[in-house]
Formats: C-alpha cells, structure tokens, sequence
C-alpha cells in the first residue's frame, strides 16, 4: 500500500511538473507587449505543446504577479523597485531581470503640428503646465492637450525620471493606459503632445526630435536620444537550462529574435 501510495504521489508530482512546463504566463507591460506577443507566437508555433497567455496590465502590475507567483514572466519597462524586489524576497523568490531590447520615448504630436523639435526642458515645461500655448515654442495659438500614461505604468516612471526629474504633471493632464491609447489621443486630437515607446511610432502621429535628435533605432544605441530605457523581462531565478522558459527567455539574443525586434520597432541588444 505504501509502495502504490509513493507511486502515485510520484506520478501526480511528475504530472504536475509536466503541466507546468507546458505553460507559460506573462504579465506587465503594455510597451513590453508586442514583443511578449511576438515571441509567444513564434515560440507556440515551433513548439505547439507549450501554451504562453500574454495580459498587458503595466508594470507595476507585472512585478505583482510574479512576487504573487500568478505569472512565470513579468515584462517591465522599467527596472524593479527595491520595494519589488524585497517583496519578491519576502516570498523567497529570486528575481532576475533579462534586458530584451531597448527603447526610446518618442515626444509625439498629430502630424499637422508645425513644431518639429523640443528641448527636454521645454516638455517638462509643458507638463509642468508652465508652457501651456503651442504658440510659445513656435506653433499654432491652440492651448496644448497634454496625455500622459498612467502612474503604474514603467512608461511614465521612466518619463518621470528622465523628464520631469520627478516634478508632479499638472492637474489638467489626461491619463491614457497603454501607448496604444496614447496614440490614438494623439492621433486624433490636432493640439495633443504625448510619449510612448519607438514601437507605436506610425504615420497617424509625428515623432518631434527632441534636443535636435530624432528617435530611433541608431540614436537609442549610441545614447544620442536623451529619453531611452532598457525593457525587461523578469523570472523568478534564471530558468533550468534547456526548459521551455529559459528557451523563451533568451529567445531575444537569437537572430529570429532580432529580427521581431526590429520588426516591432524596438531596438536588440545583440546584431547579427
């Protein structure tokens, strides 16, 4: 009896272990996420046993999920917190950051905006509320429509740090949640300003240069571009080698990889 009890209490651990490597859950950002999405959908089609759910709740949120063990990967724009990681500690985990490719925080205004470029002080300024006429950088007389992510998003913690040096926005500032919703803002509303991730860049808005240098791909790497960022994902430990998750995790330093990256309109970390 002992010897059966033993034998399915093997076969159930064994199973369970089985299950659980057939999954992978992700959770976080939503400028990690078309990468995320990207990489879950090749990943699925070359291996069709394994399942990857991708939600975009923020960043905050993503280092939520992994401290409450809900989710195998949190994808951040930012990196954890010390308030994250002691959290994470507390539980007994491991946190361990794998940077996935870097970003820029492209200034976008709607493509009939006659103002081309800004200095960082003067979008402080602006989102201070101090500059509050497109006329005072060289627009159109129309009061500026200021839109901002939301305060648990990476991409505003890093919008803060590098912009604002961490000055409160002004009240009559609109929170959107997700760089898609600030696009759209953008997109629609002819006096709004807005930032978001290289990779919602399209012909629907106009990314200004800002201190002269235009957002992209070359100027992220040099460290030309002065708002930019690494994007992250995080896993509890560094995944077995050779496990579902450590093949997706470092799925980025591949060249299929790089190449997704690029697609999406981020910038790898490796060049083939």
């Amino acid at each position: 009896m002992k010897k059966q009890i033993l034998a399915f209490i093997t076969a159930t651990t064994i199973a369970g272990f089985a299950s659980a490597a057939d999954k992978i859950v992700i959770d976080g950002s939503t400028t990690v996420g078309p990468i995320a999405k990207a990489f879950a959908e090749y990943f699925m089609a070359a291996h069709p046993d394994i399942n990857i759910t991708v939600s975009e709740s923020g960043s905050g949120n993503g280092a939520k999920s992994l401290v409450n063990s809900t989710c195998d990967v949190a994808a951040m724009s930012r990196p954890m917190k010390d308030t994250e990681f002691k959290a994470a500690a507390d539980q007994g985990l491991q946190p361990v950051a794998h940077v996935v490719a870097l970003d820029g925080l492209p200034i976008l205004v709607h493509p009939s905006n006659p103002v081309q470029n800004l200095t960082v002080e003067q979008v402080r300024k602006i989102y201070l509320g101090e500059i509050s006429n497109w006329n005072q950088v060289g627009g159109p007389d129309k009061k500026i429509v200021s839109i901002s992510r939301d305060t648990n998003s990476g991409t505003y913690e890093t919008f803060a740090k590098l912009v604002m040096n961490k000055e409160k926005i002004h009240k009559d500032c609109e929170y959107v949640g997700s760089n898609g919703a600030i696009r759209q803002r953008v997109q629609s509303t002819p006096a709004a300003i807005g930032y978001a991730g290289l990779g919602f860049v399209d012909k629907t808005v106009k990314a200004l240069t800002v201190n002269g240098i235009y957002p992209s791909g070359e100027t992220v790497q040099t460290g030309e571009y002065p708002i930019a960022r690494p994007l992250f994902m995080y896993t509890n430990q560094y995944p077995k080698l050779g496990s579902p998750l450590f093949q997706f995790i470092t799925l980025h330093l591949t060249e299929d990889g790089q190449e997704m990256v690029e697609e999406i309109g981020f910038v790898p970390v490796t060049a083939y």
